[in-house]
């Protein structure tokens, strides 16, 4: 994508804040998740995928300008997919797009009518479903891997979240392989930068990204009576532990990388039907 003039300056300081102002607080967790976790490897073709929100288009741009400068050469192609946007989403994605001088391929596939037909809670279903497609189409433009904007926060969210509905500790990882996409891979490069910094950044550059463009979510809220969703109120819970505790969001993050098996009653890899536990080297 080429941008005019008038838009030069403005995109130039943008990319500028990433590893100038915001130099600390998430360039260099990127940098450090790329690395810990091994994310991108050489000769990687990697699906960005742009939702349209503030951790996606902040991931696009990282893996851009570490694209540009990485001595471990890959590619990156950016993807947009239409879940069945409103007009008004779809194309503030677009402007956010060109204001970052990133040129997406956009393609469609209606999930949100399909997820209403089905009832019950469309989270679950949605997720699983743009995510095949995400790999569908990133697998037909010869990529290997797919890059989500999940950050710090989703990720001790999910296990506190798992924690306290499913009666399970379960964590979402920085990288997992596609069990339905034969050699895909799913990696998430912000995985160690907080929210908070994102949106830092968004509010410096006075940027608007759009929210939660599912037009269920709050259909089914209103639906059964709940205010909020469970994973917003696992947020408030963080954040009213951090107020008290600054350590508590690290704390919880950093447990789940130091897992003391000598104290754990049971686990289980894979099938669930597969549970080990303590008694059988007691």
């Amino acid at each position: 994508m080429v941008i005019n003039g008038d838009n030069m300056e403005r995109y130039i300081e943008i990319e500028r804040s990433i590893v100038k102002k915001f130099r600390k607080p998430i360039w260099n967790k990127f940098i450090a998740a790329i690395k810990e976790y091994n994310l991108i490897e050489k000769n990687d073709c990697i699906a960005v995928c742009i939702s349209g929100g503030k951790d996606s288009m902040l991931m696009a741009k990282c893996l851009e300008r570490l694209q540009g400068y990485s001595e471990i050469p890959f590619t990156v192609k950016y993807i947009v997919l239409n879940s069945g946007y409103n007009e008004k989403n779809l194309e503030l994605i677009k402007k956010n797009c060109q204001i970052l001088n990133i040129s997406p391929q956009i393609f469609e596939a209606n999930i949100f009518n399909y997820v209403k037909s089905q009832g019950g809670s469309p989270c679950y279903l949605c997720a699983r479903m743009r995510r095949g497609n995400l790999y569908k189409f990133a697998q037909s433009l010869g990529c290997n891997k797919i890059a989500l904007g999940h950050h710090f926060d989703d990720a001790i969210e999910t296990t506190f979240m798992s924690m306290l509905y499913s009666a399970e500790i379960k964590t979402m990882m920085p990288k997992l392989h596609s069990t339905n996409f034969e050699n895909m891979q799913l990696i998430r490069p912000l995985y160690m930068v907080r929210e908070k910094d994102i949106i830092s950044w968004q509010k410096y550059n006075n940027l608007e990204f759009i929210g939660c463009a599912c037009p269920l979510s709050e259909e089914y809220q209103n639906k059964n009576n709940e205010k909020t969703s469970k994973r917003q109120e696992i947020k408030e819970l963080i954040a009213k532990l951090e107020a008290d505790n600054d350590k508590v969001p690290i704390n919880i993050f950093m447990s789940v990388h130091n897992v003391n098996l000598d104290t754990i009653i049971g686990y289980r890899r894979g099938d669930k039907s597969q549970v080990h536990t303590f008694l059988e080297d007691y």
